[in-house]
């Protein structure tokens, strides 16, 4: 969790530490967690990154030792050994290698159609139990979609309108004046501008009827977070979660966005680099601060780390490399990177090292953070 929230300090690390020279479109927060399933708007599963927060141009590199760094630490704690963790690493960076490599040989249009097709990760399975499992998880994303999120999220109040259901201090409505977060009607109204044409009419069928704080994710602590839900008739439904898209961590250490906005600068990069995009993502601005909006629950799902064994992490420790060498390769630098790498496992056996060094600094770095808290140095307050 403390690796989860700590993409800056890890930058910082990484800044002190050489590259090849050859930047691409980088997620700014590659950890294995930022990986999952989701649904392209025609409906298909893929898995691909699902976390462009921090996004920038700036070095590959990056990107893959957090990647790296985040497998170590996966493997810790669901109480894999030194070579198990080394097995996951080793799988990760000698697929991003290899599929850089058949990405440099591939047409620009190829590589830009290219995807992880669910369906891919599933014939992958080898024994009937873990098939099963995968089977479960790929029907568990796809019964989560906005229809569903309807169902449990709102309810028909005493006047027979449809509303979200409080559930403090995770979701709740803005009680007054005072208490404004932001302009809704205001931001929807830019939102709208950022959208593609035919979505715009497809968005303007809807109409606003209520919207709610939520508070989520370990990363979006401290910022604003909503969602809205629209109406085309009573039960055809449109949820929307906006989220406040602040300065990225890389821009530290590399030339700031050159984007109108963060919200902008975060809907670009999930473009460059996803497979396929939410067909709502957008972008908009509102009292001074940016934001990025897409659907809420449709059809999104990440695996669940703490229940897979060894086997299994080693395998989705593949499917992450070949996914991340497929983002960064849509920006043009396949066979620049492709070449730096080379076709031996030098690299892959570098980054074992890394990760594990990496792994034991974030260790450090957690149990500084925690005494600093315990001897007031640093104040800690509750969510």
């Amino acid at each position: 969790m403390f690796f989860r929230g700590t993409a800056g300090l890890m930058a910082f690390d990484l800044a002190k530490t050489p590259v090849s020279g050859f930047a691409v479109q980088v997620s700014g927060d590659a950890h294995c967690g930022n990986f999952g399933a989701f649904a392209t708007p025609e409906r298909n599963l893929i898995f691909d990154v699902r976390d462009f927060d921090e996004t920038l141009p700036g070095p590959w590199e990056w990107d893959v030792k957090r990647l790296a760094a985040s497998l170590v630490l996966a493997s810790q704690s669901i109480g894999g050994s030194d070579a198990d963790a080394g097995d996951a690493v080793c799988s990760a960076v000698s697929m991003y290698r290899e599929s850089m490599f058949k990405f440099a040989s591939m047409s620009t249009l190829d590589t830009w159609y290219a995807r992880v097709d669910v369906r891919d990760i599933l014939a992958a399975a080898g024994p009937k139990t873990l098939r099963k499992k995968r089977r479960t998880y790929v029907d568990g994303v796809g019964r989560r979609t906005i229809q569903k999120a309807f169902d449990d999220m709102t309810e028909l109040d005493a006047e027979g309108h449809r509303r979200f259901v409080d559930e403090v201090p995770i979701v709740y409505h803005v009680r007054s004046d005072e208490d404004k977060f932001f302009d809704v009607r205001e931001l929807f109204e830019a939102y709208r501008e950022s959208l593609a044409p035919d979505v715009q009419t497809l968005f303007a069928r809807y109409r606003l009827v209520d919207w709610v704080v939520k508070v989520v994710g370990v990363g979006s602590v401290g910022t604003r977070c909503a969602a809205a839900l629209f109406l085309a008739d009573d039960e055809d439904a449109l949820i929307l979660q906006m989220k406040e898209a602040g300065r990225s961590v890389l821009e530290d250490y590399h030339p700031p966005t050159t984007y109108a906005s963060h919200g902008m600068r975060v809907v670009a990069g999930q473009r460059i680099m996803q497979a396929a995009s939410d067909l709502f993502l957008g972008y908009a601005s509102e009292g001074g601060r940016d934001y990025y909006i897409r659907q809420l629950r449709d059809m999104k799902g990440v695996p669940d780390l703490e229940d897979m064994g060894d086997q299994q992490l080693s395998e989705f420790a593949r499917f992450c490399g070949r996914t991340l060498a497929g983002a960064h390769a849509r920006s043009g630098k396949a066979a620049h990177i492709a070449g730096y790498l080379g076709r031996s496992d030098t690299f892959d056996e570098a980054l074992v090292v890394f990760a594990k060094r990496y792994a034991d600094r974030v260790a450090e770095d957690h149990k500084a953070f925690v005494e600093a808290i315990e001897s007031g140095r640093l104040e800690a307050k509750e969510a």
